[in-house]
């Protein structure tokens, strides 16, 4: 037998998955479940072959999607033995700072965190749940995209707002941090020289940020208490006026439950193109709403990137990942032209891979 181990990571209308080989931790395969409460679709294919379309029940739930997930893998990898399943968990609160075994004290705890992060969290634990009611002998993993920014300067968890706020969980978080965390993986491994200075990383794709990192520790991040602050995204807003919100709920009587739908999926390079957050599209495509939305969204990276630089005291390295960051050079470039007054410093690509480094917590915590 060959001990793998599984990664999930589960959205509200997907589930990806990876499997590890856990010697070395080869990815061996790769897949997702696309349509979830849909048409459901399970794409998947060993490493460098084909991903093969396989259809699953219609209206399919997370636990009817995982059930075809471990069909296919067990049905490709014969001799496969799953020796944990590692599940991306956007928000593990102050109690969380690295990645755990999930007990039902850990579910309750990120129940209780659903609050902080509605459009994301529920469907982390539905597929946990999904996970021990199919592989209830195997143990889940749970991995935070916020574990990787606590222990900051409290110069750069609060807002200025009175304390009791912040004992109560009004704090900036940050997010992205299984991303960052691999790319300071990266870095101490090929750029020691780099790991250990002030390096920029901008994680930008469909969901984008941007973390300060000093000795491959994150010092200060672009997003707040939830995913939705920061820099502009493909469908969300990023940071907006407060007063703004309170104008929707009081002038123009949006509930809010339509002002979370604005800010999450109608918002970012969609709301202002008009047409698309599909980066190529908009590149593409050519027209003045669309070179408008890149415009502010590069606008807003650097920007952002410069307040990093404060933040650090400097900048040695500004590194690109996720989507839009490896795949769109002149995103790249037209963010790098707007951060020439900051002076010389060396810009990377690195290739997120936050499944591998959520294989790489599960096999420290179960040895």
């Amino acid at each position: 037998m060959t001990p793998v181990i599984l990664t999930l990571n589960a959205g509200s209308s997907s589930l990806k998955f990876r499997v590890f080989s856990r010697d070395g931790l080869v990815r061996l395969a790769k897949g997702a479940v696309s349509r979830i409460g849909g048409a459901a679709t399970l794409k998947a294919g060993l490493t460098g072959s084909e991903e093969v379309p396989v259809p699953l029940a219609e209206g399919a739930d997370h636990a009817v999607a995982l059930k075809g997930v471990l069909d296919w893998v067990m049905g490709h990898g014969a001799d496969w033995q799953i020796g944990a399943v590692a599940h991306r968990i956007v928000h593990g609160g102050t109690k969380y700072t690295e990645s755990t075994l999930v007990t039902p004290e850990v579910m309750a705890d990120l129940e209780a965190l659903i609050p902080y992060a509605p459009l994301h969290q529920p469907h982390g634990l539905e597929a946990i749940r999904a996970s021990d009611a199919l592989l209830g002998h195997i143990p889940d993993v749970a991995c935070f995209d916020t574990a990787f920014h606590t222990g900051r300067d409290p110069l750069f968890t609060h807002f200025a707002l009175p304390p009791e706020l912040y004992e109560m969980g009004v704090r900036r978080y940050g997010f992205h941090g299984l991303s960052y965390q691999w790319l300071a993986h990266v870095l101490e491994t090929d750029r020691p020289d780099l790991a250990r200075g002030r390096v920029i990383a901008a994680h930008l794709g469909n969901g984008a940020s941007l973390c300060a990192l000093h000795d491959g520790r994150s010092v200060d991040t672009t997003m707040g208490m939830t995913a939705v602050d920061g820099v502009p995204m493909g469908t969300r807003s990023g940071a907006v006026d407060p007063g703004a919100i309170l104008l929707l709920k009081r002038s123009f009587g949006m509930s809010l439950t339509k002002i979370e739908d604005l800010l999450y999926n109608r918002s970012g390079l969609l709301g202002l193109s008009g047409k698309s957050n599909d980066v190529a599209a908009l590149l593409a495509d050519g027209s003045e709403t669309s070179r408008f939305a890149l415009d502010y969204f590069c606008m807003r990276v650097a920007q952002a990137a410069a307040g990093l630089a404060v933040s650090l005291g400097g900048v040695d390295a500004l590194v690109f990942t996720g989507g839009i960051g490896e795949n769109a050079s002149p995103i790249r470039e037209r963010v790098a032209e707007r951060l020439a007054p900051l002076g010389t410093f060396e810009t990377l690509v690195i290739d997120a891979n936050e499944e591998r480094m959520m294989a790489m917590e599960a096999l420290r915590l179960i040895g």
